[in-house]
């Protein structure tokens, strides 16, 4: 599978935004879902938001009408906005063709940093 590159993260203060950037090919963008991870310190990777081939979105709870994954130009974005501590992570993006289809490597990832 192609590799994905993420950026886009930094340091905000609660309440701030962020947009992180995963860069793909739009041939792969046309046939693969794209999904965003994070990690916490100490914590398991959990899911964060995926697109699919057919533009459908999904949500982890925990981010749903804060965060909106987007694509274009071949680059999948998630835009993060109302930023708050518990978002501090570091996030990685992958993609899969599909339900039951296995990801792919996992890269570097971007910090998001949110604290006072």
């Amino acid at each position: 599978q192609v590799q994905l590159v993420e950026s886009g993260g930094g340091s905000v203060q609660p309440g701030g935004s962020l947009r992180l950037s995963c860069a793909a090919s739009g041939i792969f963008l046309s046939i693969n879902t794209v999904a965003w991870f994070r990690r916490a310190p100490g914590k398991e990777r959990e899911f964060v938001a995926n697109i699919t081939t057919f533009g459908t979105t999904n949500y982890a709870d925990s981010v749903k009408g804060r965060f909106t994954i987007s694509r274009g130009n071949a680059m999948v974005y998630l835009q993060m906005n109302s930023l708050q501590p518990e978002d501090t992570a570091v996030y990685y993006c992958n993609a899969r063709r599909g339900a039951g289809y296995p990801f792919g490597p996992w890269g570097q990832g971007t910090q998001v940093t949110v604290s006072s």
